[in-house]
């Protein structure tokens, strides 16, 4: 007799198929579809942070409840016959999606240190009830099933996941396509495309490949990286019933843009006393700190000069360093990410950044998106931004009125294809000025005052066509608004033809600045 009717079969196949799946890719939604059929309701087509949402989706809560009804008409027929690994390999993974929400929670509760989910003595509230469930599931009246499931690798897994979709689901919002490639993105840093083969094997070696975020600055890299850096597994120690690190603990970022080559040497490596002037006491740094599930961040990674690329190609090859001043070995356990806003093959090209360095961090690359990108002329998806800042910088009841005047003033004066160069933190700044003064003006491209001299020089000179003298005019405009509603408001001219007009190749040097 077989454990699964066929209709339950193809229910516990579709659920086995999204609970290994990247929640942030459409494919997720689709299972949800096949597992839930009839019942299911229409939603995005990826899973997106909706301000203001604070209950779980209905479709997830259909699901969860299905799969607790299959997994208990299925106890009594385990207890009695012998399953085929086809279907244990079902059952296993319809207990794996079960026990997540049964104890999402607690595992919830357990994300920051000092709630409830965990005791004053540090130890895990939920371990003994899940491992009670664990046993009653997957030992039914006392017949254990062959598995490869251990429970308190099995909880370190769920807990990461519930880590994981915080930091992503939570932190990197927007209801773009763009914004939704970038949580898919980060999920597959922390997870690889095979969940499975992450949780049989990869879960010890992540640590070991290095992640290089790159964007435009004011993109949210950080963010990306924090995500990344604080969703790695923690094993649960089952005897003292608690994890073996405070994960919130684990990541030590460092702008090395920020610091002189010896300063930034010292805080990654270290130093003896003497080593420099000023270093009067020994001191330890961040690859010596960082703990082995720790991540030491290392933010615009292409300005550190030659001497410290060789010395950190040495630590990603073989995992050891030395302190500044000494010639005592030490290992880095600890797992790097880096980023930057440089375009690195061009630094290559031109000998500003080795490329066996770059070969050693390029292993798992995340590119964050302008906000233009995941905007794209969308008033809705502006607002959506909008409000997830207003919330931060006004009180709750507050913030939708204030995301609703950014967005009217921006399509009133700036128009929804306005680029924002300075990506997220413009969009920020823009907040506050509309919640302070109740208007935003873009600064000015610093770059546009040769062009517009040479623009001069040519009308003097008489060498530009009527045509001509449209198109540099109308780039030029439009460099500062960047937007073809506010360029054509300026000029008096029709939207069609600001946007016929714009030199792309004047455009590209206005914004990166080759025309100055």
């Amino acid at each position: 007799m077989s454990l699964f009717t066929p209709a339950d079969r193809r229910f516990a196949q579709a659920v086995s198929s999204l609970a290994y799946c990247n929640p942030f890719l459409p494919e997720r939604i689709e299972w949800e579809r096949e597992a839930l059929g009839d019942e299911f309701e229409d939603t995005q087509p990826y899973w997106s942070r909706q301000v203001g949402m604070d209950q779980e989706r209905p479709n997830v809560l259909r699901l969860a409840e299905r799969v607790e009804q299959l997994v208990a008409r299925s106890l009594p027929k385990i207890q009695k016959q012998t399953p085929s690994q086809e279907e244990l390999t079902l059952y296993e993974d319809l207990v794996c999606y079960l026990l997540y929400y049964r104890y999402w929670i607690e595992l919830s509760q357990a994300l920051a240190p000092g709630t409830t989910g965990v005791t004053s003595a540090g130890k895990l509230r939920c371990w003994k009830p899940f491992l009670a469930d664990y046993q009653e599931l997957m030992s039914p009246g006392g017949k254990e099933l062959p598995t490869s499931l251990e429970p308190a690798h099995l909880l370190a897994c769920l807990f990461q996941i519930r880590r994981a979709f915080h930091h992503v689901f939570d932190f990197i919002v927007g209801g773009s396509a763009p914004a939704g490639r970038l949580r898919a993105a980060i999920w597959q840093s922390v997870f690889t495309h095979d969940m499975r083969r992450y949780r049989r094997v990869l879960y010890r070696r992540m640590g070991d490949i290095t992640t290089l975020v790159t964007g435009p600055s004011g993109t949210g890299k950080e963010l990306v990286a924090r995500a990344v850096g604080l969703s790695r597994y923690v094993p649960l120690d089952p005897e003292r019933e608690r994890f073996g690190v405070n994960y919130n603990e684990l990541f030590h970022p460092l702008n090395v843009s920020a610091l002189s080559s010896t300063l930034v040497e010292s805080e990654l490596f270290g130093h003896c006393r003497g080593a420099f002037t000023g270093a009067v006491s020994d001191r330890r740094g961040w690859l010596e700190t960082c703990h082995a599930l720790g991540t030491v961040f290392l933010d615009e990674i292409g300005e550190v000069d030659a001497t410290i690329q060789v010395k950190l190609l040495r630590v990603l090859h073989s995992r050891m360093f030395q302190r500044l001043g000494e010639t005592e070995p030490r290992r880095f356990e600890g797992k790097i990410i880096a980023a930057t806003n440089r375009d690195l093959a061009a630094e290559m090209q031109v000998g500003r950044f080795r490329e066996d360095f770059y070969y050693r961090i390029c292993a798992d690359m995340i590119t964050t998106p302008n906000l233009k990108e995941q905007l794209a002329g969308s008033a809705e998806n502006l607002r959506d931004l909008a409000l997830f800042i207003a919330r931060r910088e006004s009180e709750p009841e507050e913030a939708e009125p204030l995301a609703d005047e950014v967005v009217a003033w921006t399509e009133s004066h700036l128009g929804l294809d306005y680029a924002w160069p300075g990506n997220i933190r413009e969009l920020e700044q823009c907040v506050r000025n509309v919640m302070i003064r109740r208007e935003y003006h873009p600064a000015q491209s610093v770059s546009s005052g040769a062009a517009a001299g040479a623009l001069a020089g040519a009308i003097e000179a008489g060498t530009l066509s009527a045509d001509d003298l449209l198109k540099h005019y109308c780039t030029l405009t439009y460099a500062k608004t960047g937007s073809y509603e506010a360029t054509a408001e300026l000029l008096k001219l029709d939207r069609r033809t600001v946007k016929g007009k714009i030199d792309e190749e004047l455009l590209a040097r206005l914004q990166d600045g080759r025309d100055t």
